[in-house]
């Protein structure tokens, strides 16, 4: 199956990463947001270049949606790179208060620098920054307590910068998703693409189904769970001796009058419902 390689750089993303870079330089902490499925996959290659000597909290959500024994992996692979990520379910608000202590951390910080200088303290400024429905805007619902930014299971929702104020200690600016202009990994583009975490009109439904097929064989049991089960539990076809392509027609033939499409959207849909069970789908590299 032959198209074209995954990208996608939206007029609005580009316009958005040019009001990032200047609203950057006014804030104290970036909040970090990505995928607990693919935590490699949606680190943004110029992150480090953004942030600078700036305070981060690197905030690992959908935590509900991979296995614990993956969540422990990381946990301790990041540990060993001198990470200590805040693992959260933004919808449901697992790990929340963990994010909010760590910001008021960095500002309790900077404020007592400042008053060290002999200046009054004020409200920490933070940015939310992440891929596309990584979950920002979720994550800011929950720290304030109340809906106030639109999110949605899809990329693309939020479309400008704005800031909210947190608290009287804390406020935040929620930011666009931000793609790289460039997909230069086309490995990690696919599991961008199998996340819903780029939009789709950047990629080929049936091509990226079958490389989620493939990759979940590939992976098989890295988390100490069956993650083929998942799939012959759905839909009564065991993948084991299929190719990802051969799945997703096998699948079409028997549920949807042939239509690989349809099957194909039918396999994300349900990968990102979770409703082939927790599956993650990078594991921490060898150290």
């Amino acid at each position: 199956m032959s198209s074209p390689p995954i990208q996608w750089y939206p007029g609005h993303i580009a316009k958005a990463e040019r009001q990032l870079t200047e609203q950057l330089k006014k804030v104290d902490v970036i909040l970090e947001v990505r995928d607990a499925r693919i935590p490699l996959a949606t680190q943004h290659p110029q992150i480090s270049q953004w942030i600078g000597n700036k305070d981060r909290v690197l905030v690992l959500n959908r935590v509900d949606m991979i296995p614990e024994a993956m969540q422990q992996a990381w946990l301790s692979w990041f540990r060993d790179q001198g990470e200590k990520p805040c693992f959260t379910n933004a919808t449901q608000g697992q790990g929340i208060s963990l994010v909010a202590q760590a910001a008021k951390g960095v500002g309790d910080q900077i404020n007592q620098r400042r008053k060290d200088r002999g200046m009054l303290p004020r409200p920490v400024r933070a940015v939310v920054i992440g891929f596309p429905n990584v979950g920002k805007s979720a994550l800011i619902n929950r720290l304030l307590k109340r809906r106030i930014l639109e999110s949605a299971r899809r990329p693309g929702v939020t479309r400008a910068l704005r800031w909210v104020r947190i608290s009287d200690q804390l406020e935040l600016l929620d930011a666009p998703g931000i793609l790289p202009s460039k997909l230069v990994d086309q490995a990690a583009a696919f599991k961008l693409a199998i996340c819903d975490d780029i939009g789709e009109a950047a990629y080929d439904m049936q091509r990226v189904a079958a490389a989620f097929v493939d990759l979940v064989k590939q992976l098989q049991n890295s988390a100490g769970v069956d993650y083929l089960q998942g799939l012959t539990n759905r839909y009564q076809l065991d993948p084991t001796e299929l190719t990802g392509e051969s799945y997703v027609e096998m699948l079409a033939e028997q549920k949807y009058h042939s239509d690989s499409e349809r099957s194909a959207r039918q396999i994300l849909n349900d990968f990102r419902k979770g409703n082939l069970g927790p599956i993650a789908l990078e594991v921490p590299p060898d150290t």
